[in-house]
């Protein structure tokens, strides 16, 4: 069914056309054009955001999980897969970020092409990709934290470092010296983030380019420094062999390989341990470290020339952190033994493994600033998306309620914040990494198919950048994002709660937001409510997620 349209006055649509009913290009430049930004940014300006947005949390917390329990070594193949994905999503977003270049990202993209469902669809993905993800990045800066204190001597009990059940390892043996009860130092990190929230603190351009300048610096570092100290008997074999070992006489040609870990994939028979479909579980583990090139896409309503600088910023960007990712997995797996790297601190035990303490300071210290500010913009986003929302009429007002004195939307920060503190102080970062990455490729995959969507249903809009080979390249994006999404859906508990999770956000929508919305009663959202500081968001442009 076709959707429809609503603008200031129009009557609400009814049937099915009031789930698709859909906002216009044109009234979501006004709605946002209070809020449009100067253009100013070139293509190197783009470069070296997307490198500040993209080197984060997954490189300084997750690769060492994907290699030890999935991948081993070839933990660099999956960077290499996992790269090529977001180069494909990437373009799709820097078409949309050209044509749609307002806030509220892939939620206002849907909004305005696919209808309100798909919008309310996208918005309860985003939780995912930002909500939870605060919560991971809150887990990794624990593991920092605790790691960085004790070389201070402070010395926190390991029963309070962990989520409850999770062991806790000892860093020199391995063996288990405790079980997890609550993970205090990430409940604290994620209070102090949401007070600075609250009350609108931020930091300026020059502290956060600062901070983004010690997290590249810390990368390269350890990749100068630390690969005078690999051992490449600890690169072979680079794909270790699967686990369980397939029947004898089985066909172990490469091709053979991927076509049974695809076919694993599809039926969800094979969550991939090792071997080549570990490298597709691994692939789809590491995701997260790839997250913040969406940010990236965003800047094209600030790009000088967005049909040109935006595919420069973005693929740039994106090179450059592959190779750095790649040259780092190398140098970890060449340090430590994959088999122990199940820690989330991996960079932080191969650098003690080192034994060079002033360094093992310098990185640890460097990880602590660059994953704090990581919390604190992903935060902000999910306040920024409930914030849209609540406008929107789609979830309640108290959302976008804004402090008289703060001007920050208190209440929707606090409520995010609790939230945010309870995933991560009682969950492990194997769930909470892979719930955020099943919303983030959901997310992707939608906006791949929102560009095919577009070309067909709008081909007279404005379109600075068109995605290349299409629609080859939005279709091939959205198809490497199902696989990885179903390899990770293979896990029973990740797939329930997805689900789960999904069947709620439905029921919400149909008893209240389809009720409550403003574009389904016909109005428009003027843009004169009081907004929230944007203090926040010039961190966010500055150094966004991960």
């Amino acid at each position: 069914m076709a959707n429809t349209t609503v603008g200031g006055g129009a009557k609400r649509p009814g049937g099915l056309g009031r789930l698709f009913v859909r906002k216009s290009v044109e009234q979501m430049h006004a709605e946002h054009e209070h809020g449009e930004l100067k253009k100013t940014l070139g293509p190197l300006n783009l470069v070296l955001l997307g490198i500040g947005c993209i080197i984060g949390t997954g490189i300084f917390v997750l690769t060492g999980r994907a290699a030890a329990e999935f991948a081993g070594p070839g933990i660099m193949i999956s960077f290499v897969i996992t790269g090529t994905l977001c180069a494909l999503v990437a373009l799709s977003y820097a078409e949309l970020a050209a044509a749609i270049p307002v806030s509220g990202s892939a939620y206002s993209y849907s909004y305005a092409s696919m209808g309100e469902i798909v919008a309310w669809v996208m918005g309860l993905l985003l939780v995912l990709e930002y909500g939870l993800a605060a919560s991971t990045v809150a887990v990794g800066w624990s593991g920092y934290t605790v790691s960085l204190l004790a070389d201070l001597g402070v010395h926190i009990p390991a029963a309070l470092t962990a989520a409850p059940g999770v062991e806790v390892l000892d860093h020199d043996t391995n063996e288990v010296i405790a079980i997890g009860v609550v993970n205090l130092p990430a409940i604290v990190g994620l209070v102090a983030v949401t007070t600075l929230l609250v009350v609108g603190i931020s930091e300026s351009a020059l502290v956060n380019n600062i901070i983004v300048f010690i997290k590249v610096g810390v990368v390269v570092a350890f990749v100068v420094i630390g690969a005078a100290y690999v051992n490449p008997e600890l690169w072979t074999p680079l794909i270790p062999e699967q686990v369980p070992a397939p029947p004898p006489g089985t066909d172990m040609s490469i091709w053979a390989q991927i076509g049974r870990a695809l076919g694993g994939v599809i039926t969800g028979e094979d969550v991939g341990q090792y071997g080549v479909p570990g490298l597709i579980t691994g692939a789809a583990t590491i995701f997260f470290a790839y997250i913040g090139f969406e940010a990236v896409s965003t800047a094209g309503a600030e790009s000088k020339n967005p049909g040109r600088d935006m595919p420069i910023g973005i693929l740039g960007s994106l090179i450059i952190c592959t190779i750095l990712y790649i040259l780092t997995c190398a140098v970890l797996v060449g340090i430590v033994p994959y088999q122990q790297l199940d820690n989330p601190a991996p960079i932080a035990l191969a650098v003690d493994a080192i034994g060079l303490p002033w360094f093992a300071f310098i990185v640890k210290l460097g990880a602590f600033a660059g994953l704090s500010s990581v919390m604190l913009v992903l935060l902000y986003g999910q306040t920024r998306i409930f914030y849209t929302m609540a406008r929107d009429g789609l979830i309640p007002q108290v959302f976008a309620n804004v402090h008289p004195k703060f001007k920050t939307p208190w209440i929707n920060t606090i409520l995010v914040g609790i939230l945010a503190c309870g995933f991560a102080g009682f969950m492990g970062l194997d769930a909470l990494a892979n719930l955020t990455n099943v919303g983030t490729l959901a997310a992707f995959a939608i906006v791949c198919l929102t560009v095919v969507y577009l070309r067909y249903a709008r081909p007279k809009i404005n379109r600075p950048f068109k995605t290349p080979l299409f629609p080859i390249t939005p279709l091939l994006g959205a198809l490497m994002c199902v696989f990885l999404l179903m390899s990770l859906m293979a896990h029973e508990a990740t797939r329930n709660f997805f689900l789960y999770y999904l069947a709620g956000g439905f029921v919400l929508y149909f008893v209240y937001g389809m009720w409550n919305s403003k574009l389904g009663k016909g109005q428009t959202v003027t843009g004169h409510e009081p907004e929230p500081d944007l203090g926040a968001r010039g961190l966010q442009e500055d150094n966004p997620p991960n």
